[in-house]
């Protein structure tokens, strides 16, 4: 990533004792992601799919002028390389820009187990990068017409400078280059605009904003309070065990997101941070939507925090004692009346073949199973359940859901040992992406419980490798490897 003179080190507002610029969080732009971006363009600009935005229309024109011959690769690559998501499509090249090191090679910094899964799947684009940057000349290019970047960081330097500033003033947090970790803001003009990009590589954590960038400050901020709150979360996650079962409210949150259903770790953590969002925004309203999207524990953080802004501990320190202070009792009664929000989006079912009526049947049955488990009232009416699926159908795909569900209700039954026979089974049957991943979370989960953390940090790092992972196994599966590695 460039330093330039542009470049707005956090650092200077937040504690001047420190020099170091790589220890700290800064706002910067990066010519790799601008060279990777402006190669997308190129390659997908055609006569009705023309920019709007000056800068990009005149980058393609500079680019499309040069007519590299590197063009028809990328057009190949890219389809051969296209995700059915179009956002996943786009995201692969934003990670690969994150990790890859400076032009004309673009080598990627990262080895081995490292590499984010997306960018391993993109082998050959690094060498496709080196001709296009090349070909296209791109750096006459970025030198003719970076000043942009450079306008945009001073209009964006002010509000996310005051936006850190009073995060970690809030939070009571003496620098933004916390724990050993830095945060990074990335302004990028090239790609398409409203685009918010969060990733954590090892010790660095990135937010990548494109215009408006004005628009984009509540998403910093709240990518801000994941970097400073996540691994604190993480660090005290045995005292959530006791108000687990608060869970089992969030599943009766149809606009929830099924990752949070899955990991009261995480469901606690954004409850925290949208109480603190609703606190440094002065929005007290935002705490009663976050409770009817699901956030079950928002209102309890929103009612304590005001007792925490009085006290002068900061909240690394404070942050156990606010845990232990949970009432499950009185969280207990105030849940029981919320009315949650209508779904907002619903994930659907992998999609198998129906070969016959006997898969239709077993498909609905695996539907009527999947409701029971989540309204956790009738585990045993879900084990039955999902073992007549196994029984029903010879279908692999709908299988491994079944074995899933039976693990799943095993590990609530607190049955360990059948719950890693089944999850096993589970990855014997070929499952989605989703159900791998998820199933290689709950074996790291079961090897953790057993002190094995060598196999749970492989299973961890197994949940990471899937292609196509959801983003929510994805978070439970990098926290797990962190709270492993810390033992």
């Amino acid at each position: 990533m460039a330093r330039t003179p542009a470049c707005i080190l956090f650092i200077a507002l937040l504690a001047a004792g420190f020099s170091r610029a790589e220890e700290q969080g800064q706002l910067d732009y990066s010519p790799v992601l601008f060279s990777v971006m402006a190669a997308w363009d190129a390659a997908h600009a055609s006569a009705d799919n023309v920019p709007a935005d000056p800068f990009r229309s005149a980058v393609r024109q500079a680019v499309l002028g040069k007519n590299p011959a590197v063009l028809a690769d990328l057009r190949r690559y890219f389809h051969e390389h296209k995700k059915p998501d179009p956002g996943a499509d786009l995201a692969q090249y934003f990670s690969f820009s994150l990790v890859a090191g400076e032009a004309p090679d673009f080598k990627l910094k990262l080895t081995g187990i490292e590499v984010p899964p997306d960018v391993q799947q993109l082998s050959g684009f690094a060498e496709l990068m080196a001709r296009f940057y090349a070909e296209a000349d791109i750096v006459s290019l970025w030198k003719e017409l970076h000043t942009p970047y450079e306008k945009a960081l001073e209009e964006f330097q002010e509000p996310v400078s005051r936006t850190l500033l009073e995060a970690n003033g809030y939070l009571r947090n003496p620098t933004s280059g916390y724990m050993g970790r830095r945060f990074f803001v990335v302004l990028d003009l090239m790609a398409p605009s409203s685009q918010v990009q969060t990733r954590s590589y090892k010790d660095d954590y990135y937010v990548v904003v494109t215009p408006p960038a004005s628009a984009r400050v509540d998403d910093v901020r709240h990518a801000y309070l994941h970097y400073l709150l996540d691994p604190l979360a993480t660090k005290y996650s045995e005292r959530l065990q006791r108000v687990r079962g608060l869970l089992d409210y969030a599943q009766g949150a149809p606009a929830l997101e099924e990752n949070y259903k899955n990991d009261f770790m995480l469901l606690a953590t954004e409850s925290l941070i949208k109480a603190v969002e609703s606190r440094l925004t002065r929005r007290p309203a935002m705490v009663q939507e976050a409770l009817k999207d699901g956030f079950v524990l928002a209102p309890y953080f929103a009612e304590i925090l005001p007792a925490y802004e009085k006290q002068p501990v900061a909240m690394r320190l404070y942050l156990p004692d606010m845990l232990d202070a949970i009432d499950l009792r009185k969280e207990d009664k105030r849940l029981r009346t919320v009315e949650f929000s209508t779904a907002k989006a619903v994930r659907q079912a992998p999609v198998v073949s129906r070969p016959d009526p006997q898969q239709s049947s077993a498909e609905k049955l695996l539907d009527e199973a999947d409701k029971l488990y989540s309204g956790r009232a009738d585990l045993d009416g879900a084990r039955e359940a999902y073992l007549k699926i196994v029984r029903q159908t010879e279908d692999k795909a709908v299988q491994s859901r079944a074995y899933f569900g039976l693990g799943r209700v095993a590990a609530l039954k607190n049955e360990p040992e059948l719950a890693d026979q089944l999850f096993r089974k589970t990855l014997e049957l070929a499952p989605d992406p989703h159900t791998r991943s998820w199933t290689e979370v709950y074996l790291a989960r079961i090897a953790e419980g057993y002190g094995d953390a060598a196999q749970a940090q492989e299973h961890y790092k197994a949940a990471l490798a899937v292609e196509g992972a959801p983003p929510g196994a994805r978070q439970a599966a990098e926290k797990g490897v962190q709270k492993v590695e810390k033992r």
